[in-house]
This record gives structure tokens, sequence and C-alpha cells, in this order.
């Protein structure tokens, strides 16, 4: 005899279970795809696939040479779906960006020719060593998924991402991201060297001088994302958690260290996220946990420290953790 009496409630309970099961499947062999290229970096990986639920963008920072661009591409190769990459450099100019109207001789018109935003992966390589009018190109596009040239509209297909790389703004010849650019991306993380086991087995990898990303095919499309993305907007989360990221967040703009907090788009952006990682675990709502385990990685990159802070060396992932640890966990923040 059949127990449930939850009625509509419980079915749709039962649909959502099926959803994130498969949703976890799918992003398992997305996972082992890129694993496959960027080896032992599992929770960066994991980062990138929270910021492709969550509709997001990802920032990729590090040094030179540690696999900033391969992991980007190697995640674009895993998906079916239209990729586009731009090299920045300091001659790129907008328009190469966002496209460019063209007067036709045949039909003495004007038609615009897409620029290299028009796709669902857009990995943009290197993006500080683009002038900042250059860079500010990519503001609509990010925030609002659209471009608008010459008087008109064009809207940018879903799913839609973009992956920057940058270099550190010590390097030679890099400009620092605006800070209306860095609140566009919703997480920042840095890959870091590799461990003396995976470095070995790169160099066993490319040993013979081919490259890894051309074994690699898609595991999925982008319907199906768009059908994933779907299914993490689906989870629940409660009042308390929301007050929870809220209060956090609200910590940054009082704090005596820092110059600029968070927005609130960094506030949208830390719920989305702890969505997307509540369904990566399989569960339909979100923990104080999902929220407290993304904060340096939505966060930090939006943060400016005072003059006397950095003196100091207080960073903002230092002044964010003792945030963290200073705002009071809601109990009993469960399911709906």
């Amino acid at each position: 005899m059949d127990q449930r009496t939850d009625g509509p409630a419980g079915d749709a309970r039962d649909d959502l279970a099926h959803e994130l099961d498969h949703l976890r499947q799918v992003c398992a062999r997305v996972a082992a795809n890129v694993g496959r290229v960027i080896e032992g970096k599992p929770e960066v990986v994991r980062i990138a696939l929270v910021a492709l639920l969550a509709e997001g963008h990802l920032l990729l920072e590090d040094v030179p040479g540690v696999g900033k661009t391969m992991l980007s591409k190697s995640l674009a190769r895993s998906i079916d779906a239209t990729v586009r990459r731009i090299q920045f450099t300091p001659d790129l100019l907008p328009s190469d960006i966002t496209g460019v109207s063209v007067f036709n001789q045949q039909t003495r018109e004007f038609e615009f020719r897409p620029g290299g935003i028009f796709a669902n992966i857009v990995v943009g390589d290197e993006i500080n060593r683009a002038s900042p009018k250059t860079q500010s190109a990519l503001l609509e596009c990010m925030e609002e998924r659209q471009v608008s040239v010459d008087g008109t509209t064009y809207r940018l297909e879903t799913p839609f991402i973009v992956i920057a790389t940058q270099n550190p703004v010590e390097m030679e010849g890099t400009y620092a991201l605006p800070e209306a650019q860095r609140d566009r991306f919703l997480a920042r993380v840095s890959i870091g060297y590799p461990v003396a086991r995976a470095e070995v087995a790169m160099l066993a990898n490319h040993a013979g001088g081919s490259d890894p990303l051309d074994g690699l095919t898609a595991v999925t499309d982008a319907t199906e994302v768009r059908t994933l993305i779907g299914t993490v907007r689906r989870v629940h989360v409660s009042p308390a958690v929301q007050q929870y990221a809220v209060a956090i967040v609200g910590g940054t703009r009082t704090s005596p260290d820092l110059l600029l907090g968070a927005s609130p788009r960094a506030t949208l952006h830390l719920v989305r996220a702890a969505k997307a990682a509540a369904a990566l675990d399989g569960r339909s709502y979100v923990l104080p946990d999902d929220v407290a385990g993304l904060v340096r990685t939505v966060l930090s990159h939006r943060l400016l420290p005072t003059v006397e802070a950095s003196l100091r060396g207080r960073d903002p992932e230092a002044v964010l953790e003792e945030i963290a640890a200073q705002t009071p966990v809601p109990a009993g923040a469960h399911r709906a």
C-alpha cells in the first residue's frame, strides 16, 4: 500500500529528487572530463560547475602556467555548445567583443556582425591585459545578457558564462579590473601549483607532445545545461539562511578594515552559488554551511581593504573569515 499522502506536493518533491540525481550524474561526467586535463584540483572544478549552474561568471586569477586557460577550455569542450575564445590584448577594441555594424555595398544597408561575446561559453584569456575601455564592453553582456550596438539590442543565448583568466595585477602589462566588472563575476578562484604527484602525471601525459584537450569530447550539451539550471532554481532557501547571507555581506559594509564592502549583487550571487552547491550535493535545500563555504570565493574579489588594513597585512580573505566567524549561524534552517 502506498503510504505517501502528500499529493501534488509530494509528487513535486519526488520530481525534484529525480532531477537532482540527474544533475549530479551529469556534473560528475563533466568533472571527470575536466579532471583528465586538470589533475588534482577537484575543488576548483567544482567551483567552475557552481558558477555554470548558478548562471554566473568565473574569474580565474593566478600566475602564468598553472592551467587557467586549460581549465576554461576543457570545461568548454565538455559541453556541446557554442564556444568563443577572446585573447585580450592592449590593442583589442570594444567592437571586437560586442560586434560592429558594417555597411553592405550590395544591399545598401548596415549589417550587424556579432563579436566574440556571442556564444554560450566565452573564454576570455588574460582579461586584464586589455585597456579599461575594452574591459567595459563586457559590463552589459555579463549582467544583462545582451549587447547594444547602434541603438539595437541583441539578446545573448542561454546558457551564457564568461570564464576569464587574469594574471596578478603586479605583473607587467596588466590593468586592474574596475570594481564594477569584478562585481559581475560570481566567483574568483586560484588554481595554484599542482602537488608533486599531479605534476609528475602531467609530465607523463604531455611527454609525447600531444595536447590532452584533443582527446576530450562533449559529455552534455547546452539544452541539458539549461535544464540543470532550471533544477537549481527550484532549490529552497529558507528565510533564516537568506538572513544569514545578508548578515555576512552586511558585515563587509561596516568593517573598519574595508574601504568598499560587498554589493547587493554579491548577496544574490552568494545565495545562487549556495543553491548550486546544495544541488551538487543532492540536496533540495540550502544549509548555512553551503553559504559559509562559498563566502571567500564569492565575496573576496569585490572588497577593497583600507590602506591601514593593508599595511597591517589584513587582506580581504582574513577580514571575511573574521566576519563569518562572528556571524551567528541559524539553527534548524532546513527544508521548507
